[in-house]
């Protein structure tokens, strides 16, 4: 069974988001978000679907969505 993983895409600004957000549904993305003002999409896919997702037409970059804890304010070390 493949492993499903979040994942970050950040899309061309020439053309629109919601229609990429459309072909890569099509492709095997289960979208979690569209961030229009940043021209991002979030969703998961295992990694023989990210390489189909890295053809799509639009897609300019796709890397993993990883946790980032800072620590609360004041904490010496934020890692």
């Amino acid at each position: 069974m493949p492993n499903i993983e979040l994942w970050i895409i950040t899309v061309s600004h020439e053309q629109s988001i919601k229609e990429i957000a459309t072909r890569l549904s099509a492709e095997g993305l289960t979208i979690r978000d569209i961030l229009e003002e940043i021209g991002c999409i979030t969703g998961s896919a295992d990694n023989v679907t990210v390489e189909r997702l890295k053809k799509v037409q639009g897609v300019v970059d796709i890397a993993p969505d990883i946790q980032v804890d800072i620590g609360p304010p004041g904490a010496d070390s934020t890692w």
